[in-house]
Formats: C-alpha cells, sequence, structure tokens
C-alpha cells in the first residue's frame, strides 16, 4: 500500500532582493522593501512530504533517516546563513519562497522519494513545488471582516430556519474570514518569482478585500443581494473577481480557500470549476428540507 508522509523541519534565514543588472530605482520599484540592505529575516516553516510501501516495520521510511538527510542536506547549510550566497543556485536566483521550495527539492530528491516541498515565509506567504520543472505554487494569506444572513427572499422566515438554522436570523451574524489565494505559474529563472508579489497582494487588496471588509455582504455588496452569502458562494465571487486581475499579472488562479470560522471552511479549485452559483430565482424552485 503507498502511503505519504510527511516531516516537518524549521530554520532562520536572512535573504535580500536585489539584481545587480537592476538601477536602484528599478530595483525598489520591483521588490519594494524586500531591497534593503542588508537584508531581512524570517523563521521558516519546512514540510517534506515522500510516498512509499509501507515495509514489514509499518513504515514508508525510518524517520531518524529522514531527519538526519533533511538536517545534513538543508537545514544545516540554511539555518542563520545568508540566503544570497550559502548555495550556488541563489547566485542566479533570488531566494524567494517559490524558488527555494524548488532548489530544496533539487537537494533532497537524490535521497528522499520526494511528492511535495511547502515552505512557509510567514504563517500568510508559502510555496509548494511537486517537481515539475519551474512551475511551483504561492499562496498568500489575509483576512476581512463581514456580516451575513443566510436566507431567501423567496422563503418565510420558518421555512429559511430549517434550511440555514440559526445564520437565518434577521439581523445577520459576522465572521473574521480568513483568505487564502493560491497562484501558480513558472519561476523567473532570474527573479525567483511565479508572480510579482507586491502587485498579487495589491490585486487581492484592490478587488476583494477592501471592497467586503466591514459590510452587511447581503446589503452592501450587489451581487449578494440575489446570491446567499454563504462561504462557498463567497469563495466563487472572490474567485470571479480575482480571475482577471491574476491573469494580467501572468500567473494562473489555482485555489481559493476561505476559513470562514475555527469550524468551516471551503476551497474552490478554480481550474477545476464547471458550476455557478445559484440566485434566488433559480434557488426558489428547490424544494425546502424538511
Amino acid at each position: 500500500m503507498q502511503c505519504i508522509i510527511n516531516r516537518r523541519a524549521e530554520f532562520s534565514a536572512s535573504h535580500r532582493y536585489w539584481l545587480p543588472e537592476l538601477s536602484p530605482e528599478d530595483n525598489q520599484q520591483r521588490f519594494g522593501a524586500c531591497t534593503r540592505f542588508p537584508g531581512h529575516g524570517h523563521n521558516y516553516e519546512l514540510y517534506v512530504s515522500m510516498m512509499g510501501e509501507l515495509d514489514d516495520y509499518g513504515m514508508v521510511l525510518n524517520l531518524s533517516e529522514v531527519k538526519h538527510t533533511i538536517r545534513q542536506e538543508v537545514i544545516d547549510p540554511l539555518h542563520f546563513s545568508y540566503l544570497n550566497e550559502v548555495w550556488p543556485e541563489f547566485q542566479e536566483t533570488l531566494p524567494t519562497t517559490e524558488a527555494m521550495a524548488r532548489v530544496i527539492w533539487n537537494r533532497l530528491a537524490p535521497h528522499l522519494p520526494l511528492v511535495k516541498i511547502q515552505l512557509f515565509e510567514t504563517p500568510k506567504l508559502w510555496a509548494e513545488y511537486e517537481g515539475t520543472g519551474m512551475n511551483a505554487f504561492l499562496t498568500v494569506g489575509t483576512h476581512f471582516s463581514a456580516a451575513h444572513r443566510l436566507a431567501l427572499d423567496t422563503l418565510s422566515y420558518e421555512e429559511n430556519c430549517e434550511i440555514y438554522g440559526k445564520c437565518a436570523r434577521p439581523h445577520g451574524h459576522g465572521h473574521n474570514y480568513h483568505l487564502e489565494v493560491t497562484v501558480s505559474g513558472e519561476i523567473n529563472p532570474r527573479t525567483g518569482m511565479i508572480v510579482d508579489l507586491v502587485a498579487l497582494e495589491q490585486a487581492i487588496a484592490d478587488h476583494v478585500v477592501e471592497p467586503f471588509d466591514h459590510t452587511f455582504l447581503n446589503k452592501d455588496i450587489p451581487y449578494f443581494k440575489t446570491v446567499v452569502p454563504t462561504a462557498e458562494n463567497i469563495a466563487l465571487r472572490i474567485a470571479d473577481l480575482l480571475q482577471t486581475p491574476i491573469d494580467q499579472l501572468g500567473a494562473t488562479l489555482h485555489r481559493i480557500k476561505l476559513v470562514e470560522s475555527p469550524n468551516n471552511s471551503c476551497e474552490i479549485l478554480c481550474d477545476q470549476r464547471t458550476t455557478r452559483p445559484r440566485d434566488s430565482q433559480q434557488l426558489a424552485q428547490v424544494p425546502v428540507l424538511r
């Protein structure tokens, strides 16, 4: 039987985004505060995923040996290092999160049966690499606070309560939503980036966070006057709002994850979407659950 196991490790390191062939002004425009000398640091979290058959001892791999390999090949060289100078790969490509994930894969692949490398630069920025050439994934996390009510105008209060429970109460209720936006694309061999991170974060702020934050979604966002703002429908709407801006940045919108509460979240795989949310007129044809 095939089984995937995961090993976590961590290291602290610094890096700087600076291309000597660019002027100081161009570097500043591209990389913002990340250009500042002598660099800045992060507490990185690394997750190494491996797959294999279970052996007679009930293991895919001996975790002590896995730990030793990861430490020897990755952690010891990188911990408390200046990333731009520690490995020759980063003389050619800036040590961005996505570029680092790819290089770490290449360092570990001769020794371990890898299926995925996941590298967290911060809790709200991480990359995933699965051994697919220069293609990788980058996730940006953010948040907004909003209120909503789950109810259909075509149904009575009692009928709405049967479908949506307490969420149908007339004055609504609020959430601190956590949003994760994952894009995919090819790592630029010089900048190390899938996408301009500053521009990506600005697009998310402009098209989602600022319009949605501190609103009553049903009343303040025209789209949700006819579409019930469930977490699923909100995530679908966010995917629609970000599709074109992310296309224009040269990346592909891969996934939207919306965390409504510690107990409830949903994910939209954007390249697999085939259905659209139904508006209140369409939902009026759906039988009430009893």
